[in-house]
């Protein structure tokens, strides 16, 4: 986004943003070993009680172990994590004024071929020594997951170059499917569709359930890799994800396709619709 060797100075740059000056030099600082610990036992717990709020993990938190953690401090790390309580509230929150927010169009849509809908999502990866974000970009029909990259900040980068990627190997979809996050509700995202001709929805605010075959992956990817491995640096976890994601695609077993893969799915386009 700000460029330190581009024509226009920082000032600039910072300016047409819309950012302070000092957003230009803020160097993030390592989580410590004890917020990573926390934080690795709240993404489990998000996983589990996505409805729970700071006070409800702190609650929770406190009789798992973490005795003196105060609901102020886990709500910093949610905001960090990008997790939030999933249920239905009022919306009081002001959106960024060159942020639309496009309605949900797949309820009660018959789905029944491959790249009529994507879905794309992102969640939180704990490390041994930090955390990483994961976004994936996934087929509604087959459940295939297209593409996959990781990174170390929620910017909306790595987001547009998942959908891009996506686009370029299986062609574009008919409608793209996000929730209401700043990383696709962002212009240079919403560019992308806009230029590919694809229809834009979104999740209504809060509701877990428009976006819930997704959701369903992150538990799958969580309790059967993630969880049970401590990876040691990007380049471990991107090696175990992509074995994990070849091994979800081409030989796992999808219980609503009576035991066949997504890959079977996608590419052989057989089978009875599913509805969203």
């Amino acid at each position: 986004m700000i460029s330190p060797t581009h024509k226009l100075p920082i000032s600039r740059q910072t300016k047409l943003l819309g950012l302070a000056r000092s957003t230009a030099y803020y160097q993030p600082k390592a989580s410590s070993d004890s917020d990573l610990a926390l934080m690795a036992a709240m993404d489990r717990l998000h996983l589990d009680y996505p409805f729970a709020g700071a006070r409800g993990l702190r609650d929770i938190l406190r009789r798992q172990g973490f005795p003196g953690v105060g609901r102020r401090h886990i709500a910093t790390l949610m905001k960090k994590m990008g997790i939030e309580a999933i249920y239905r509230k009022p919306n009081t929150s002001k959106r960024h004024p060159g942020h639309k927010v496009y309605p949900y169009l797949l309820r009660g849509l018959k789905i029944d071929r491959p790249n009529q809908v994507w879905a794309l999502d992102i969640t939180y990866l704990p490390m041994r020594r930090g955390f990483l974000f994961l976004v994936a970009v996934m087929d509604w029909h087959s459940r295939k997951i297209l593409s996959w990259p990781l990174s170390n900040t929620m910017h909306a980068d790595f987001c547009i170059e998942a959908l891009q990627e996506a686009i370029t190997r299986y062609g574009k979809p008919e409608i793209v499917n996000t929730d209401q996050g700043s990383q696709f509700t962002c212009t240079e995202f919403i560019d992308v569709l806009k230029t590919n001709e694809i229809a834009i929805s979104m999740d209504g605010k809060g509701c877990w359930r428009d976006n819930v075959l997704i959701e369903r992956f992150w538990r799958t990817i969580k309790y059967q890799e993630v969880y049970l491995k401590a990876y040691e640096s990007a380049s471990d976890a991107r090696a175990n994800i992509r074995r994990f994601i070849d091994f979800y695609n081409s030989v796992r077993g999808h219980s609503s396709w009576q035991g066949r893969t997504p890959d079977s799915i996608y590419f052989n386009n057989t089978g009875a619709a599913i509805a969203a």
